[in-house]
C-alpha cells in the first residue's frame, strides 16, 4: 500500500497589528520615553529564568509537516538585518492539536518583532535567504520542558507549502 502525502498551499498575508491579534502581538518601533502600555509586548516569563539569544537558522525553504506551542511562556521572535520571514500559526486552544481552519502564514518584515501569546502553534521561521540571524526571548528551558510539537506528516500524510 502506497501512503500519498498531500501538499497543501498556504497563501501569505502581510503582518498588522489586528490580524496578528489571535496569535499575539506584531511589536514595532515607538519613540523613546513612551510610557508602557497595551502596544508594548506583553510578555509571560513568570515560569522560569529568560533567555534571550540570537538564534542563527540556514536554508529554510518554505515547507512544513510540524507545528510547536509552549505552553508555559510567550516567545518573541525578530529578524536582524532587516531580512523578511515566515511564520505559520495557529490560536492558543485547549485541543492537543492544531485547529488547520484556522492555520495562516505571515510575511513579516524585517524591522519588527512578534511576540506569540502562550499556547500559540507556530511552524517556522521559514524565509528566502541563504540564512537569517533571529533575536529569541523564551525561557531558559523552553526547548526541553515545554516543547509540544504535532506532526501532520505522521498524523495526517499532510505537508505545507507556504506561497506567495
Amino acid at each position: 500500500m502506497t501512503i500519498v502525502t498531500t501538499i497543501k498551499s498556504l497563501p501569505l498575508v502581510d503582518i498588522t497589528l489586528d490580524n496578528f491579534k489571535p496569535y499575539g502581538q506584531l511589536i514595532t518601533p515607538s519613540e523613546d520615553g513612551k510610557v508602557y502600555d497595551e502596544i508594548d509586548a506583553q510578555l509571560n516569563l513568570k515560569n522560569g529564568i529568560p533567555r534571550f539569544y540570537i538564534m542563527r537558522l540556514t536554508e529554510r525553504g518554505r515547507c512544513f509537516n510540524r507545528i510547536t506551542r509552549h505552553e508555559q511562556c510567550t516567545q518573541c521572535l525578530g529578524s536582524l538585518e532587516g531580512k523578511e520571514w515566515f511564520l505559520g500559526v495557529v490560536p492558543p486552544g485547549d485541543e492537543n492539536y492544531p485547529n488547520i481552519e484556522q492555520l495562516q502564514a505571515f510575511r513579516i518584515p524585517g524591522n519588527c518583532f512578534i511576540k506569540l501569546e502562550v499556547g500559540t502553534w507556530h511552524a517556522g521561521p521559514y524565509f528566502d535567504h541563504d540564512f537569517v540571524n533571529f533575536y529569541n526571548l523564551e525561557l531558559s528551558n523552553t526547548n526541553v520542558v515545554d516543547h509540544f510539537t504535532y506532526d501532520f506528516l505522521k498524523k495526517d500524510n499532510l505537508t505545507f507549502e507556504i506561497i506567495s
